[in-house]
């Protein structure tokens, strides 16, 4: 999986993570996204929603705008009464020129003990549809052939969930255990990859090439799974965890820490600076100083600090010289907004011919 961080320091938070091998995307929260390109929003797959505020959330317009005539399903995941937000965003437009190969979005809210699921079918001018509701048994909402997506439901005066992001393991093969376990490559590797990805459901021995002194011959192997364990390379799978606006509680922390313990990158919001930690607690957000105890605790590989107060608009580099960065753990710096400014009427090219009437 392929990470972009699609804002400054100061600007609504978006994550886009590119799942490569599938040519699709994950989209994590959608403030303003109105600068992301069209073939960005059209390839996402799943979209995450910590929480509905406008920050977070209003940038739905913008990529229902840009998916709704695509015939396929988009999937929503959200807090609790994010399906009811969603019939309202849609509810506010007319669908009279609906076409049936037009996109349904599938739209989950994830609550701390099951996920209720509603469609919203384009090809009927996106009515509200109830499907299911289903127990939840774990942490994971989200699937597919490459990943996986856990969340825990936080506080944020609102409930806010908060996400990590897992590759599932890969085929992987480790040349030096092949050539110390007397195995020479050949087209038994492809086989043993299609096992692997195919769950290692039963089938007839496999045929492996060893090496016996002379030339190489052709030997059975019964166990394919333990054949593969003892050359397969071992690699940690990479692993983001997306955390933005929650409080700095023992509740909170009690649902964090386990769930980002040690991932390979950490998003994370940082609000507030160390000397407004009061400003941070009464909002449920973080301060520099939460930000540097969470560092110390999960070990990340790389650390991201995101979503700045705008009160800090030109101090941001301030920030970075509160935060601790722990050995081992590398600090990733934004700038302060990403995408171009607004134009102002003056810069706005006059029509051809047009005299200015200055």
């Amino acid at each position: 999986m392929e990470p972009t961080f699609f804002s400054g320091l100061l600007d609504d938070p978006v994550l886009y993570v590119h799942v490569r091998p599938l040519g699709k995307g994950l989209l994590f929260d959608c403030g303003q996204i109105h600068h992301l390109a069209k073939r960005v929003l059209k390839s996402v797959e799943a979209l995450f929603i910590t929480h509905a505020h406008m920050d977070h959330f209003m940038g739905i317009d913008t990529l229902i705008r840009n998916v709704h005539v695509s015939p396929r399903t988009v999937d929503i995941f959200g807090p609790p009464g994010v399906a009811q937000k969603m019939a309202h965003k849609l509810a506010g437009y007319d669908w009279n020129l609906t076409e049936p190969y037009w996109c349904s979005f599938r739209v989950h809210e994830v609550m701390t003990d099951r996920i209720r699921t509603s469609v919203f079918p384009g090809s009927e001018g996106f009515p509200p549809r109830f499907v299911e509701e289903r127990e939840r048994s774990g942490r994971t909402i989200f699937r597919n052939a490459c990943l996986q997506v856990e969340a825990e439901l936080c506080d944020h005066k609102i409930p806010a969930l908060v996400f990590r992001v897992t590759e599932i393991p890969a085929f992987l093969m480790d040349e030096g255990k092949i050539d110390r376990a007397g195995l020479v490559k050949g087209d038994w590797l492809r086989l043993l990859k299609k096992r692997f990805y195919n769950g290692w459901q039963a089938e007839e021995p496999l045929t492996v090439i060893r090496r016996t002194g002379g030339a190489p011959t052709e030997e059975p192997v019964d166990d394919a799974c333990a054949l593969y364990e003892a050359i397969r390379k071992e690699e940690a799978p990479a692993s983001i965890g997306y955390l933005t606006d929650i409080g700095f509680n023992e509740e909170n922390l009690a649902k964090v820490v386990p769930l980002l313990d040690g991932v390979t990158l950490l998003v994370s919001e940082c609000s507030f600076m160390t000397e407004d930690r009061e400003k941070a607690r009464i909002s449920h957000h973080l301060c520099a100083d939460d930000l540097n105890f969470l560092a110390k605790r999960l070990r990340p590989r790389f650390l991201l600090p995101m979503h700045f107060s705008k009160t800090y608009i030109g101090r941001t580099h301030l920030l970075y010289e509160q935060l601790e960065i722990p050995p081992g753990v590398t600090l990733l710096r934004l700038p302060e907004h990403l995408a171009p400014r607004p134009l102002l009427a003056g810069e706005v090219p006059k029509p051809m011919g047009e005299k200015s009437r200055d």
